[in-house]
């Protein structure tokens, strides 16, 4: 059997924020899920893993509005249906709402935490604003220190634009300081969004914080983008969905119980089906599933094919495609050949069961 990954929406596109370049920007607002859907989400969810782990993702809109007691019940629930199974808990949010009470929760809980953060204050404050219209990375900032006060595991989650791309030193020594080794930077891409990170802007930013992260921050700092490739340079598939070799089995569930391919195609015509009506094992081997994960790969340009970093890309999210081709492409192919020679090395040191984190008195000794 095969598994699957899950987007829970329990609060659907609620949120307290008004970002300027939210995909839930038109779409209808739902209830926040029932009692019903939660408790057959979480035991069709347990039931459809073959294996002795399961992996649970709470996102929104923003999860939090739905309050800390339903997140409570979400673990009454997992250890009801758990059968023996070791469960895993993310969690995305702005952080707006976060106090003790749910820092408290996360940690007796073991719950991961990935905060929303685009950077100092200027930038962040540019796209992230209340609906009111007030700035709010100060709060984003206060809800990271009760996270680090509770000694709640949580990552920083950066979506790169237009602006924030043109200073990626100062990004990613800023994002450093805050408390968590795990940083993930996720690029606005959308072929109507004029904040749109472009693919030169992609490129140059990856680039460049790779010069700073190979010269000081191996093994201390784990950017999601480069251990994925270092792992492909490996010999392992790709972390990252965006980058695997087929799409597929990595759901977004709507508060409602409709399930749909994919997080970034909440739309009519990807709706798998209502996990009411049809059970997530189900859905999960259906034919439409499948077709849409294979269809990656059928779908590709011909100039994909013949490009040498294809093994790295894979294509890249079909979301970022125009005509076949990812609107990043250049960008990616840029920060491909500028880390290859490092990247290189890594692999070699580990190889020779040596850690990769030698490459940095290597650049040290050689300046």
């Amino acid at each position: 059997m095969t598994g699957c990954q899950v987007m829970a929406k329990p609060a659907s596109s609620r949120c307290n924020l008004d970002c300027r370049y939210c995909f839930y920007i038109d779409k209808p607002q739902q209830p926040i899920m029932d009692d019903a859907t939660l408790e057959g989400f979480i035991q069709q969810h347990i039931a459809a893993q073959p294996g002795p782990e399961v992996q649970f993702a709470w996102q929104g809109g923003e999860p939090t509005l739905c309050g800390l007691d339903f997140f409570r019940r979400v673990a009454t629930l997992q250890r009801r249906y758990g059968a023996g199974k070791r469960i895993h808990n993310a969690f995305q949010t702005n952080g707006i709402l976060l106090n003790d009470a749910w820092c408290t929760f996360f940690r007796e809980q073991g719950w991961l935490v990935g905060i929303s953060l685009d950077g100092p204050a200027a930038l962040h404050d540019a796209y992230r604003v209340s609906r009111s219209g007030n700035p709010t990375h100060h709060k984003v900032l206060a809800a990271i220190e009760k996270l680090r006060a509770h000694k709640v595991s949580f990552n920083l989650l950066t979506v790169i634009n237009r602006q924030n791309s043109r200073q990626p030193e100062r990004m990613y020594r800023y994002l450093r300081a805050l408390g968590t080794p795990h940083l993930q930077f996720i690029p606005l891409q959308e072929h109507d969004n004029p904040e749109s990170v472009s693919d030169r802007q992609w490129g140059e930013f990856l680039s460049t914080v790779f010069d700073v992260w190979v010269r000081e921050d191996i093994g201390r700092v784990f950017v999601q983008l480069f251990d994925s490739t270092l792992g492909v340079w490996c010999g392992y598939p790709s972390q990252m969905c965006s980058l695997a070799v087929t799409c597929g089995h990595a759901f977004a569930l709507e508060a409602n119980g409709d399930l749909y391919q994919c997080d970034h195609y909440v739309w009519p015509q990807h709706r798998l089906g209502n996990i009411h009506h049809t059970p997530l094992v189900q859905l999960n081997k259906s034919e439409a599933a499948i077709a849409f994960g294979q269809r990656k790969q059928s779908a590709l340009s011909g100039e994909c094919h013949a490009c040498p970093f294809l093994h790295l890309c894979n294509g890249d999210c079909p979301k970022h495609w125009v005509n076949g081709k990812s609107a990043l492409c250049a960008g990616y192919q840029a920060f491909f050949r500028h880390s290859a020679p490092h990247m290189r090395v890594m692999r070699d040191l580990l190889s020779h069961h040596r850690s990769p984190m030698e490459l940095m008195a290597l650049l040290r000794q050689s300046q």
